[in-house]
C-alpha cells in the first residue's frame, strides 16, 4: 500500500461515511491540509468539528507535532488569556507557578480554538495581535516569545450576524478564516448513519451491541438529530446499556431517542406508528421540556416551599440540558434559552460541575 493510500485510509477512518457530504468533506480536508493557512470550521454543535480539525492536522505537514484544543466558551473570561498565552508566578491571585499557555504548548503544531464566537471582545483584540505578529506575552511578563502555530477555529454561531452586531471583530474573522470550511449536519448525510452506528459499536463487547431491524434503522435515518453525531454516539451508548445484545424495533428506537418521554403523558398510544413518529418529532423540537416534574398541589395545613420547588425544577432541567449537550455549556444554554453566563451562574449556585470542555 502506498503512502497516499495509507493517508486515504486514515482519513476515511476519521470521517465515517460514503455520502456526498462526507466525501466532499474529506476532499476539502486533504486540500486545506497542504497549507499552513488558518481554517475556520463552521457547522452545528455536535457535528464533529474537533475531529475535522484533528484530521486537517494529521493530514498536513505538522502531523506528529503537538495538537492542542481549547473551548473558548467553557473557560471563564478572566482565565482565557492565561489559558492561551500562559502566565508568570504571582501574576494574579492563584498563580502559584509559571504556566505555559496553549500557544507555547502547541509550538510547531496546531491549536484548535473551539467556540471562537464566545470569546470576549477584548480577548479578540489580543488574539488578532498574536495572529498578525506570531508572538505572545505571558500574563505578568514583558518577554515577547515567537510562536509557530497553525490555528484552526470553529463555531456554530452566525459570525456574520455577530460582526453586524459589533460582537465579533471582522478583521479577526478574516484572519482566522483564510479558509472557511462547512462541516455538514448529520441530518444532511443521513445515509451515513448505519456506518456511524457500526463505528460506535466497534469497540463494544459483543453482548453490548444492538441490532436494528429495517423499521428501526429507517427511523434513525429520519430523525432530525439536533445534537448531530454527538447525539447519535450517545444514542448508541444508551441503547447498548439498556438493550445490549437485542434486536431493536421502531418503538424501541423512538423511546431511546426521547429518554424523558416517560416523565410526561404520551400524545399517542404507545407502540402505534403515530407514537413512534411523535417520539422522534417531539424530541427534535423540544428535547427536554417534558422532563419537568408535575407540580404539587398544596394540602390543607401543609404549605409548599415554592422557592425550593422552583429550584428543584430548574436544577433538573439544567442536568437534562447538559446531558443532551454532552456537557457543552454554550449548547446547553441555547437549549435552555439562557445566556451562557447566566447558565454558568446557575451552575455555580447549585454546585453543578462542568461535564465537558
Amino acid at each position: 500500500m502506498t503512502v497516499g493510500q495509507n493517508n486515504n485510509a486514515a482519513l476515511e477512518a476519521l470521517i465515517i461515511g460514503t455520502s456526498v457530504a462526507a466525501c466532499r468533506l474529506r476532499e476539502m480536508i486533504r486540500r486545506v491540509a497542504r497549507s499552513n493557512a488558518s481554517v475556520m470550521l463552521c457547522g452545528p454543535s455536535g457535528s464533529g468539528k474537533e475531529l475535522v480539525a484533528r484530521a486537517i492536522h494529521d493530514e498536513g505537514v505538522r502531523a506528529g507535532k503537538a495538537f492542542s484544543a481549547i473551548n473558548c466558551g467553557a473557560i471563564p473570561g478572566e482565565l482565557i488569556e492565561s489559558e492561551l498565552f500562559g502566565h508568570e508566578k504571582g501574576s494574579f491571585t492563584g498563580a502559584h507557578a509559571r504556566r505555559i499557555g496553549h500557544f507555547e504548548a502547541s509550538e510547531g503544531g496546531t491549536l484548535f480554538l473551539d467556540e471562537i464566537g464566545d470569546m470576549r471582545f477584548d480577548m479578540q483584540v489580543k488574539l488578532l495581535r498574536v495572529l498578525e505578529d506570531r508572538t505572545i506575552v505571558r500574563v505578568g511578563s514583558s518577554e515577547v516569545k515567537a510562536v509557530d502555530v497553525r490555528v484552526i477555529s470553529a463555531t456554530h454561531q452566525d459570525l456574520g450576524a455577530a460582526i453586524a452586531e459589533g460582537k465579533f471583530r471582522e478583521d479577526l474573522f478574516f484572519r482566522l478564516g483564510v479558509v472557511v470550511l462547512q462541516v455538514p449536519s448529520l441530518a444532511s448525510r443521513a445515509e451515513d448513519i448505519p456506518a456511524l452506528v457500526r463505528h460506535f459499536q466497534r469497540q463494544m463487547p459483543a453482548d453490548a451491541k444492538c441490532r436494528y431491524d429495517e423499521a428501526a434503522m429507517a427511523l434513525l435515518m429520519q430523525h432530525r438529530w439536533p445534537g448531530n453525531v454527538r447525539e447519535l454516539r450517545n444514542f448508541v451508548e444508551r441503547a447498548s446499556v439498556l438493550h445490549g445484545g437485542e434486536t431493536l424495533g421502531a418503538d424501541d428506537v423512538a423511546m431511546l431517542l426521547n429518554p424523558t418521554a416517560g416523565l410526561a403523558p404520551r400524545q399517542a398510544v404507545s407502540g402505534s406508528p403515530a407514537a413512534v413518529q411523535a417520539g422522534a418529532e417531539d424530541f427534535a423540537a423540544t428535547p427536554f421540556a417534558s422532563a419537568a416534574p408535575q407540580a404539587k398541589t398544596p394540602a390543607p395545613g401543609r404549605p409548599i416551599d415554592l422557592k425550593r420547588e422552583i429550584e428543584t425544577i430548574e436544577l433538573e432541567q439544567i442536568h437534562v440540558a447538559l446531558d443532551l449537550a454532552d456537557g457543552i455549556i454554550s449548547e446547553a444554554a441555547r437549549l435552555l434559552t439562557l445566556k451562557r453566563t447566566t447558565l454558568i451562574e446557575k451552575m455555580r449556585k447549585y454546585g453543578v460541575h462542568q461535564q465537558a470542555a
